[in-house]
């Protein structure tokens, strides 16, 4: 059966993700008094570092495998951040309801999501709007918060929100896959960087 992309490539992955943080785009220049001035050259992008811990040498050799159908930043993914599958407060497995985007702000980063019944946001919570843009709550709780990044152009109110296994569309950083096995055991680990492919 043919691979279809973005591939869902960390459904199964043995590791971790340890970084999942903004990629800042911007230009800085320092002036005489010692101020730095920063300038935003696009919406920044999340990058992520991903680690799995040491593996068999046939497990080792289905991930290097599955990393190569990414085909070196060719092909992308969906990315999203390990330790945050799930809201802070709502923990376990059972189904969460998805929910729709009821209002964004003039700043384009205050919104508020209607629908999420029984959830109760809080800073450090995932969000993905329209199945692909990726946010995080940085302040605010409930259905009313504030997110990084700012919400992308082109975003409506009445687009569909979800909570669960939230994710964005990302590529492997070119020529950060690492793969290497021990000599003695052919144990090894991998490990790839990713960014946001928008």
């Amino acid at each position: 059966m043919p691979i279809t992309y973005p591939f869902d490539l960390l459904a199964s992955f043995p590791g971790w993700s340890t970084e999942f943080d903004l990629l800042w785009r911007q230009e800085q220049s320092r002036q005489a008094n010692g101020r730095t001035i920063v300038k935003d050259m696009g919406s920044p992008l999340w990058r992520a570092v991903y680690q799995s811990r040491q593996m068999k040498p046939n497990e080792l050799d289905f991930w290097r495998a599955r990393l190569d159908a990414m085909e070196n930043g060719l092909k992308t993914f969906l990315g999203r951040p390990l330790s945050r599958c799930r809201p802070i407060n709502n923990p376990g497995s059972s189904a969460l309801p998805s929910g729709s985007l009821s209002a964004i702000q003039s700043d384009r980063k205050s919104i508020t999501i209607g629908g999420l019944t029984g959830i109760t946001l809080r800073p450090g919570d995932m969000v993905c709007i329209r199945d692909k843009d990726l946010h995080r709550v940085v302040d605010g709780t409930g259905a009313a918060v504030e997110v990084r990044p700012h919400i992308w152009p082109g975003v409506t109110a009445g687009a569909t929100v979800s909570v669960t296994k939230t994710h964005c569309v990302m590529a492997i950083v070119p020529g950060s896959i690492s793969a290497a096995a021990d000599a003695a055991t052919g144990r090894g680990a991998v490990s790839f960087q990713a960014i946001e492919a928008r």
